[in-house]
């Protein structure tokens, strides 16, 4: 096996950061890095605590306070975060960041109320950072920001043709004497071209370093290239501030120029162009039979308020505006809901806050939405697969029959779990379908990446409490993933040997194609999610699936591994598949429990069994894996002795976020 590939950006978001610079790392990085790479924020507990470092690009150590980094890092974080690097990873610290990641930090010496001075254990500039580089700095405060002026040093970028621009500054340091480091290779990236404030030792200056650590390389910058302009707000009691907002905007391209030069040093694939994020879209609301969209309206008139002539429900976490296509929407209509309408939250060029954006809800009473309102989506396609399918499928006849579309949302699982008034009306099985996820959801603080040509839903589920011991609701993940992997193999003729398999719990994994067959090596095309709550006698469950059909980036495809024969595979069709095979499962499962044929038809698609592990919650102890035990689902191992025979001892493990690594063979201790 192989490890899996680094598809991650993660940006510590935790003790001893700043709100203003984590927003501006999640404004910038995506720009920059969409759609090869998933920009996700994460906490303390994340670093010390989940393997987040095999799936990881890029560890982005952002503005802040270094104490507060010490305070909770020390130790086992740092740790993680030194070998991580050293094994090819790559780290961006950015000011607070930067101290932190040299051997030394010296802040503010001299000036008791702000003086911080300390080793610090990563050490990854085996120097001194010295700061701040220029007098002024407050925290919390913008009283010390300046539009620093670097000076790119000669032949660090390829293609860099700026010799000098303007950069955001509050605070950052100076490294020190870079000439005079040893331990291991430093490269001066930019220096400061105004007079510092303090020694900055040889004369360099040296405002951005690039360090070669073990196989990996950080990247440590005393100022703030990731901040934008567009993004700064005016601050009319600060002398001069104005005029530093100008400074940037008018040396913008250069800074984002620079910027994309620093991540593919460190080793990443930058975006071509600006990526821009996506705005939302509207979401079109249809159904089989037409009454069925009029009886949902219906439904939520209960929790439907009118203002201003539009009808909303103003769910716990969104506002949505209902709308009906008997409104006979004109052409203006439409292009006022569009992306960029007016009650978007801010320009596009600025950070969008996607929570207060108004979500559009068009529901479809008279006839289903054309090609040209979902161009992503063909409906009809959709609706003629289901009834297909219906026709062929035991006893499936209603998942899917309603649908919610949209061409670009937050996330569908968000949308449905973090509203209960919205989804308290709707009926078992409603799908809910994306072409692009903005903030895509997996298990822990996984983001899904998801990028145009994902099979993106989520479908309800309301099983009923009574049956939760007889049935538990653990099982609604395993009978999801074989339904996954059935559909797609009896999706059409050419389809039935695709190498797709299921990974515990949740995950869907397929043969490497772009390597040998006979190297088992396996990368992930889909995952599961399965959020639960509880509404009138019934769990409802929000069971999220995102699964890479044909989209071309950033990893394996189900289309990658189609024989040349076989048919192209659709959205909409595939879609249709997974619904009425789930539907078929759970009308099984709801009868008869996950009995022994269930259990046989997962196992048929596992990567596990006979798998070697280590338990580190019994120091270390080898077992084999046997299976998942049919009451509780949880994962049955037994022990194994030096020469790897069962020595008859079992024990049963519970799911903890990631805390199954496939790729190291552990079963990680609850924390």
């Amino acid at each position: 096996m192989t490890p899996a590939r680094r598809l991650n950006v993660l940006v510590y978001t935790g003790t001893g950061t700043t709100s203003e610079s984590v927003r501006q790392c999640m404004y910038t990085l995506p720009r920059l890095l969409s759609p090869n790479y998933a920009v996700i924020p994460i906490s303390e507990s994340v670093i010390l605590k989940e393997p987040w470092a095999p799936t990881c690009a890029l560890l982005v150590i952002p503005g802040g306070a270094d104490l507060g980094y010490c305070r909770v890092l020390n130790g086992e974080g740092n740790r993680r975060i030194s070998e991580f690097v050293r094994r090819g990873g790559a780290y961006l610290g950015l000011c607070a960041g930067a101290y932190y990641g040299s051997r030394r930090c010296e802040f503010e010496v001299g000036n008791k109320p702000l003086e911080v001075i300390g080793s610090r254990e990563l050490g990854f500039f085996p120097g001194t950072c010295r700061g701040g580089a220029f007098k002024g700095f407050e925290y919390h405060s913008e009283k010390g920001a300046r539009a620093a002026i670097l000076r790119v040093t000669d032949g660090a970028f390829k293609n860099n043709t700026t010799e000098t621009f303007a950069s955001y500054y509050n605070g950052g340091g100076v490294f020190v004497d870079v000439d005079k480091v040893t331990g291991r290779k430093v490269e001066v990236l930019a220096s400061y071209d105004d007079d510092l404030d303090v020694d900055g030792g040889d004369g360099k200056a040296a405002a951005l370093v690039l360090c070669h650590v073990g196989d990996g390389k950080v990247l440590l910058s005393g100022p703030h290239p990731e901040f934008s302009p567009a993004n700064l707000s005016p601050q009319p009691g600060i002398p001069g501030y104005a005029d530093l907002i100008n400074k940037l905007r008018e040396d913008d391209s250069a800074r984002f120029g620079f910027l994309k030069g620093c991540l593919e040093k460190l080793g990443l694939e930058v975006s071509a162009e600006n990526a821009t994020l996506p705005t939302l879209s509207n979401i079109h609301l249809s159904a089989v039979e037409n009454t069925q969209v009029s009886e949902l309206l219906c439904a939520w008139g209960e929790v439907t308020e009118k203002e201003n002539g539009e009808e909303y429900i103003k769910c716990e976490a969104d506002v949505f505006r209902i709308r009906s296509d008997e409104d006979s929407l004109t052409v203006q209509d439409l292009q006022r809901d569009l992306p960029g309408a007016d009650d978007h939250p801010a320009d596009e060029a600025g950070i969008i806050d996607y929570g207060t954006v108004t979500k559009n809800i068009i529901a479809h009473e008279k006839a289903l939405p054309t090609t040209e309102m979902t161009p992503r989506f063909n409906h009809k396609l959709y609706y003629s697969s289901l009834k297909r399918f219906q026709l062929t499928e035991d006893a499936s006849e209603n998942w899917g029959n309603m649908l919610m579309y949209g061409d670009v949302v937050t996330s569908t699982n968000s949308l449905l779990e973090k509203n209960p008034k919205l989804i308290s009306k709707l009926p078992t099985g409603f799908t809910f379908c994306a072409s692009t996820q903005v903030a895509g959801r997996g298990r822990g603080t996984n983001v899904w990446l998801a990028p145009p040509g994902s099979l993106l839903f989520s479908t309800i589920i309301n099983h009923p409490a009574y049956l939760a011991a007889s049935r538990p609701v653990v099982f609604i993940q395993y009978i999801a993933a074989i339904a996954i992997v059935e559909a797609i193999q009896s999706y059409d003729v050419g389809y039935e040997n695709l190498p797709i398999k299921l990974k515990w719990p949740n995950d869907i994994y397929a043969l490497d194609p772009t390597k040998p067959a006979s190297s088992k090596t396996y990368v992930k095309i889909g995952g599961i999610l399965s959020q639960c709550g509880y509404c009138d006698g019934s769990y409802q469950i929000v069971l999220g699936i995102g699964i890479n059909a044909i989209n071309p980036r950033p990893t394996t495809s189900i289309s990658d591994l189609l024989p040349s024969h076989a048919s192209p595979l659709r959205i909409e069709t595939l879609l249709a598949r997974i619904v009425t095979r789930l539907e078929s499962l759970h009308a099984q499962f709801r009868r008869e429990g996950f009995t022994e044929m269930l259990e046989r038809r997962y196992y048929r698609h596992w990567l596990h069994t006979g798998q070697a592990v280590s338990l580190e919650a019994e120091a270390g102890a080898r077992a084999r894996v046997l299976g998942i035990t049919r009451d509780w689902g949880m994962l049955k191992v037994e022990e194994t002795d030096g020469e790897g025979r069962g020595t008859g001892r079992i024990w049963t493990l519970q799911s903890d976020e990631n805390s199954f690594d496939f790729w190291k063979g552990l079963v990680r201790r609850r924390q």
